[in-house]
């Protein structure tokens, strides 16, 4: 199994401008949060947990997110559970309402990663590897570690081997 720097590192490739990034921290959340939703039916009620498919994939990513880290696993823990209670908030109510909201949001989640690629100049990370699904949220919540300072040992690490971000500058000289 691939390190938490090594899965990092290779996401972070394709992700060098910082108007990209930029675009992760709403875009990404958006597709995670429509995922918890779209799957949170079919579900039902027991003992004031709501069972659904969204709860299966959510405890699948969170053990693997704790195997590569156990900080940053139990922040996207609780960042899907989150997800979970929205989800299972909007799996309640009617039909129209549930898929619109959950649709809805999954579009425009992939419209703003999309236009972040765009500034990029490159291909989202999961085209070429799948995986890059499953640590998109995870490379958000890194670099926002990141902003705030924290876990400097993994954003130097990531960097050396990634590289430094950027803005660039599409514009042609004249």
């Amino acid at each position: 199994m691939k390190t938490l720097v090594e899965h990092l590192s290779q996401y972070a490739a394709y992700h060098r401008d910082r108007r990209n990034i930029a675009s992760h921290f709403i875009g990404i959340p958006l597709i995670v949060l429509a995922v918890a939703v779209l799957l949170s039916r079919p579900g039902f009620e027991l003992l004031s947990l709501w069972l659904s498919p969204a709860l299966l994939t959510a405890l699948a990513a969170g053990i693997f997110y704790l195997r590569l880290d156990l900080r940053f696993g139990l922040l996207m823990s609780a960042l899907l559970g989150l997800c979970l209670w929205a989800g299972a908030a909007l799996a309640t109510q009617t039909t129209a309402v549930w898929l619109s909201g959950g649709l809805g949001l999954f579009v425009l989640g992939w419209v703003i990663q999309f236009v972040g690629h765009y500034y990029e100049g490159r291909k989202p990370a999961f085209v070429d590897d799948l995986m890059g699904l499953v640590i998109g949220p995870l490379f958000v919540a890194a670099e926002a570690a990141f902003l705030l300072g924290l876990r400097h040992e993994v954003e130097q690490a990531v960097i050396e081997r990634a590289g430094p971000t950027c803005i660039r500058d599409k514009r042609v000289s004249s």
